[in-house]
């Protein structure tokens, strides 16, 4: 190792006093410094107007993109604490300057539950931001702070008009000096907002973009059963959407609830797609939730289909991944302040260990239940995970013989009388063309480059492979063939290094 003389002694060792920490390490507290970590500072704001709204304050959130890109957002709850803190400073101050410091760790604050856990958003957004200004309308009053760049104030809070309204607006413009983009992504913002109109019902979104005068607003009564209605409007449902709620009460003396919605909807589909949510926060990442959710499924399809004979003493059980295939799910947890654990501040993945209980346990009761009145529709879901799972393994098996080289002599007839090959040996260069049938391909033969251009001619109808099973698709000659002069596999052992081409061409009709 070079030694480059540098001294470490106790002038090396730095202290950050407030604010300037998260300056210097702003990823640390959001991620990152891109598009990604600016649009978090919009969420920590909104997540702090929800959390009014989840507790039962306020019905109305507003978020405003400026011209100047800045970002306004409002709400109609009870309006942020201005008064003297018994610190001995304003609390307004206090929350957009003290990190961990919030209303959410009292249990007085009415908050039961929260997305704003660690206390360091709104203060963290006013430190990266050039300028914040917050409006507080609250006992009969209206109550004005204004912080410059890096979080420092500027004045006292002051009184500047009368109202009888009540709530609070945060308008602040983040720092170019620490992002690496300030451009904020309209539909970014839009999908968020409209998520949570979704989880709380009644609860009215507004979103405004003052750069090109677009403005939308969401407001679902259903909740997330609309949500499920939205995602899959372009698919095929096989049922009704299912409805899940229900508390799970935790602690030693069982007096706190983990409070439990979920709607569910299979779709003739092939994929599977689950959104979960904590506090209105989008868990990306999963978490305890989505295993206890995913566990409890199979477990009640897996012992309904026992009970019933459909699986016989002899079979396997039925895989979660089949079980779940064409499924259409929202989870949604409302979780006590003390046991709800996120894994890292940007909150992408739940830790809560009983959050996985609750939602196993609740999840298998009402999905036996549902599977017991509803005995057509259990069949035909148990009977869709049984062909799945002979796909899954007819496939697998095709895969196996392919590797262990089983049906190399398969693929070189198949390919010996279609395929005319490039005559280089060049992966990086070599292009491959799919053309219809072969007056196709004998003109195609005579305009090619031999050097690098290979071309492969189609005859018949090629099969839709979107809605057929794998093992099926594997037995189409065509798909095959592709499959086999494109060399790279498919599926999960698709390998993009494998491939025979840099460039495949398809020369048929649409």
């Amino acid at each position: 190792m070079n030694n480059t003389n540098k001294i470490y002694d106790e002038k090396s060792i730095q202290i950050l006093e407030g604010l300037e920490a998260v300056r210097k390490r702003p990823g640390m507290y959001i991620g990152s410094t891109d598009g990604r970590g600016l649009h978090h500072l919009v969420w920590e704001i909104v997540d702090n107007a929800i959390d009014e709204a989840l507790s039962g304050y306020g019905s109305e959130i507003t978020l405003i993109i400026k011209a100047d890109n800045s970002i306004e957002v409002s709400d109609n709850g009870r309006g942020m604490p201005y008064k003297m803190h018994s610190s001995g400073r304003p609390t307004t101050e206090i929350i957009f300057t003290v990190l961990h410091a919030g209303g959410k760790f009292s249990d007085d604050s009415g908050y039961k539950v929260s997305g704003g856990l660690h206390g360091v958003g709104s203060s963290v957004v006013n430190a990266l931001s050039q300028f914040l200004e917050v409006t507080i309308y609250r006992d009969n009053g209206i109550w004005r702070q204004r912080f410059t760049e890096g979080g420092a104030k500027i004045g006292k809070i002051e009184r500047i008009g009368d109202t009888k309204k009540t709530g609070t607006t945060v308008w602040f413009k983040p720092d170019p000096k620490i992002f690496s983009t300030t451009l904020f992504q309209y539909d970014v913002i839009l999908e968020r907002l409209r998520e949570a109109a979704f989880l709380i019902k009644g609860l009215k979104m507004n979103l405004i973009d003052q750069r090109n005068n677009q403005k939308e607003s969401f407001k679902y009564d259903e909740g997330i059963k609309a949500y499920i209605e939205l995602l899959n409007k372009d698919k095929n449902p096989v049922h009704d959407t299912y409805l899940i709620a229900a508390p799970y009460y935790v602690g030693e003396k069982k007096k706190k609830a983990i409070e439990i919605e979920i709607a569910f909807q299979f779709t003739e589909s092939y994929t599977e797609n689950i959104l979960s949510f904590v506090n209105n926060v989008r868990t990306k990442d999963g978490g305890t939730h989505e295993i206890g959710f995913k566990s409890a499924l199979t477990r009640a399809l897996n012992d309904y289909a026992r009970k019933y004979n459909l699986l016989k003493e002899k079979d396997g059980n039925l895989d979660g991944s089949d079980i779940r295939e064409g499924l259409t799910a929202v989870l949604s947890l409302r979780i006590p302040e003390d046991v709800l654990e996120f894994e890292g501040q940007t909150k992408g993945r739940l830790g809560t260990p009983e959050a996985r209980n609750a939602t196993d346990t609740v999840v298998y009761e009402n999905v036996t239940t549902i599977l017991e009145e509803n005995k057509t529709i259990a069949g035909l879901l148990i009977n869709r995970a049984l062909s799945s799972q002979r796909a899954r393994e007819a496939a697998r098996k095709a895969r196996d013989e392919a590797r262990n080289g089983k049906s190399k002599q398969k693929k070189e007839m198949t390919l010996s009388g279609k395929l005319t090959p490039a005559q280089g040996k060049d992966k990086t260069i070599n292009e491959l063309f799919l053309v219809e049938g072969d007056s196709a391909g004998g003109s195609a033969k005579q305009g090619r480059n031999r050097r690098f251009q290979a071309i492969l001619p189609l005859r018949g109808k090629v099969i839709n492979t979107e809605r057929t099973a794998i093992d099926l698709i594997l037995k189409n000659e065509e798909i095959a063939t592709v499959i086999y002069t494109i060399g790279a596999d498919l599926g999960v052992d698709f390998e993009l290094k494998k491939c025979n081409y840099n460039k495949v061409i398809i020369m048929t009709d649409a």
